[in-house]
């Protein structure tokens, strides 16, 4: 029998409204607590039944609801039936963009806390987030090899957030053998990427900015284009096929710079239009400013700046300095296509600093779209927290 998670009086109307996070704060009691990941019955204060959740006494989250029907049972047929659904979800989009790498779990958003997998072709590439989903990473695993009988998976479980979780990192095989590294994806009309699903970021690449690469093509042709934070140039492949005169991806990894320009020459596309700095973006922007540079079109697409609520005033002055000096370098009538991934910062708050960042750069700037993340990252109605990225694009004049 799971042991019982007693809330102060109060706390159970988040749980009503089908959030699924239980911070420690919420909780007045645990009886017969079971051991880390372990399931665990959520009651009010009246002992009134409210959810199924995982029990996680090292986190702050102290429980992450898996089910709120006292009826079903968290095993292997439970996670059959969620992976499936999500599974089947997705299939409208690949056959409409007829893409071969897909988000198939989005944790929370797809109700399974802590749970993340991208499908690249036919190798699953999965997160164990949570003590949850390491608890149940056997019923997991079964379940993956029963929708995809013919699926390599391959764990990446190698976030330093696990160690808030009380679980250390890890990756390796779950089943069967990975093919030689990096191995081609397609996306949006046929546009080839090379991803490394061992070594490369995440699980390999960030698809969930698939459908703003698309968007960058139509602000390119004959303009000038600066890619900062570049990584593999994703964005900058979409940029040369929108004819534009010349791209410069910034990055500080080498190998990243390296797999970019494969992926140019992948795609027969003009490498003589697309050039390739190893640099710090910080130090290459003030560098640029400082020769008087000009842009026609420059894409800020940085790592996560603000990891919890604490480093939120730090990563605003992050963004602030990064979007100014990107500012400063666009000839007039440029296009700033800015993003952020922090889950922290809210949409009205990046909006806020980007303002703030063009007021002190002397530019005035005109939002011409809004941008968030791909379909296959869907946002859980209730969890708004599953809406982490966050992207404008800005003319400036």
């Amino acid at each position: 029998m799971p042991g019982i998670m007693i809330l102060h009086p109060g706390r159970e109307k988040s749980l009503l409204r089908k959030h699924p996070w239980i911070f420690s704060k919420g909780v007045m009691e645990i009886k017969e607590p079971p051991e880390n990941g372990g399931d665990i019955t959520v009651r009010d204060s009246a002992g009134n039944f409210l959810a199924t959740a995982s029990y996680s006494p090292e986190s702050q989250i102290r429980g992450r609801v898996w089910s709120f029907d006292p009826d079903e049972k968290i095993d292997a047929a439970f996670f059959e039936r969620r992976i499936r659904k999500a599974w089947e979800s997705r299939q409208a989009l690949i056959e409409r963009t007829a893409v071969s790498a897909v988000r198939v779990i989005d944790a929370e958003s797809d109700f399974l806390p802590g749970l993340i997998i991208d499908r690249y072709n036919n190798i699953l590439v999965v997160k164990i987030l949570s003590a949850g989903t390491e608890y149940h990473l056997q019923h997991i695993k079964s379940a993956l090899e029963k929708i995809f009988p013919d699926d390599v998976i391959y764990e990446r479980s190698d976030e330093a957030v696990r160690k808030k979780e009380g679980l250390s990192e890890r990756k390796g095989m779950l089943r069967g053998e990975l093919p030689p590294q990096p191995i081609t994806i397609s996306e949006n009309a046929g546009m080839k990427i090379l991803v490394d699903v061992v070594n490369g970021h995440k699980t390999g690449f960030y698809l969930d900015q698939r459908d703003n690469r698309a968007a960058l093509e139509k602000h390119c042709r004959g303009r000038d284009v600066l890619n900062c934070f570049s990584y593999t140039g994703g964005f900058s492949l979409y940029a040369l096929r929108g004819r534009a005169k010349s791209v410069v991806n910034v990055d500080v990894s080498g190998p990243a710079l390296a797999i970019a320009k494969e992926n140019v020459v992948l795609n027969h596309l003009d490498p003589g239009r697309c050039r390739f700095v190893r640099a710090d973006v910080f130090e290459y922007l003030r560098k640029s400013r400082d020769e008087k540079k000009k842009f026609d079109v420059i894409v800020l697409d940085p790592p996560k700046f603000a990891e919890s609520q604490s480093q939120l005033p730090k990563a605003c002055r992050g963004y602030k300095d990064i979007n100014m000096l990107a500012a400063s370098l666009l000839n007039p009538g440029g296009i700033l296509m800015t993003y952020s991934c922090s889950g922290h910062m809210t949409p009205d708050l990046f909006q806020k600093v980007v303002a703030d960042a063009l007021l002190d750069a002397g530019r005035e700037g005109q939002i011409i779209e809004y941008l968030t993340q791909a379909g296959d990252h869907p946002v859980a109605l209730p969890f708004p927290e599953g809406l982490y990225l966050k992207g404008l694009v800005v003319k400036v004049s």
